[in-house]
């Protein structure tokens, strides 16, 4: 029987990184890095960190040198300089890729739901040297988002299974499509993420900035979406016209029956999608 925790995957996974930092306002920006390859940026979503893509980084790293940050704001990386804005965000993320990453060495680029916004922003600030940039779920694409339940305030909650039983529900209503899917992992990056948030991303995701820099993107860009995506339901096709706005070709895939976290909830299917994206040919 398997008795790991949610904590020692998390754990586990992170200890098998190379941790880096780098300048961000008055503190750092923590990276975690894994994998031996050409480099590819990963960026988490709002109120998230690195662990958002904790089923996608063992598959990826057999390919690419893997660079998980967390983005200025959240995770353990400080506060961006003020103000706050996307660009401003991205510059960050930029400056320590320059840190990191040789000038000479191309860079791709995958962004998930704020991490797609962030994405873009630092494809602008790198130019040519971004070769490709998938967008997955994100926001900022100047269209409204679907209705949906409210979410429930964690915060209020008294103890810590009430804690547990707001979080689920919100990975239900905001998250993940199908609720069998909501597992112990997924509740427990949830909440440890949730509370080291100080970045409020929604405001973002409700204005046009992730559109406003797929037309500035010198690479090539595509899309990835769960069709069951409660921020996009009912409204997918507008999501791949705007992309298509940007760049007409952009190779646009949509996995079936996954919610808006469809990294996690349909590792498998996304991960050989976005290998394809990348350039990677299946075994």
């Amino acid at each position: 029987m398997n008795m790991t925790t949610p904590a020692e995957i998390v754990s586990q996974m992170e200890a098998r990184s190379v941790k880096e930092t780098t300048p961000c306002g008055e503190g750092e920006m923590v990276w975690h890095i894994w994998g031996d390859g050409p480099p590819l940026l990963l960026m988490h979503g709002g109120y998230g960190s690195w662990t958002h893509w904790i089923r996608n980084i063992d598959v990826l790293s057999k390919h690419f040198t893997v660079f998980a940050p967390d983005t200025p704001g959240l995770g353990d990386s400080a506060m961006p300089p003020e103000p706050i804005t996307p660009d401003g965000i991205g510059a960050v993320v930029s400056e320590g890729l320059n840190l990191l990453v040789s000038a000479s060495k191309p860079i791709q680029v995958a962004g998930f739901s704020f991490g797609g916004t962030i994405g873009s922003r630092v494809a602008v600030h790198q130019g040519e040297r971004v070769t490709s940039l998938v967008i997955i779920g994100s926001g900022g694409m100047g269209i409204p988002r679907s209705p949906m339940d409210e979410m429930l305030s964690w915060r209020d909650a008294e103890t810590p299974e009430a804690i547990h039983a707001a979080q689920r529900r919100n990975l239900e209503i905001l998250m993940i499509a199908d609720p069998d899917k909501v597992d112990d992992l997924a509740i427990h990056t949830q909440i440890e993420n949730t509370k080291r948030g100080r970045v409020k991303s929604i405001k973002f995701a409700v204005t046009a900035k992730t559109l406003e820099a797929l037309h500035k993107v010198k690479g090539t860009i595509s899309g990835i979406w769960g069709e069951r995506d409660a921020i996009a339901l009912g409204h997918i096709d507008k999501r791949e016209e705007i992309l298509r706005q940007a760049q007409p070709d952009c190779d646009f895939r949509v996995i079936p029956d996954a919610g808006h976290w469809v990294i996690y909830e349909a590792p498998e299917p996304f991960n050989e999608m976005l290998l394809e994206m990348l350039g990677v040919t299946p075994a």
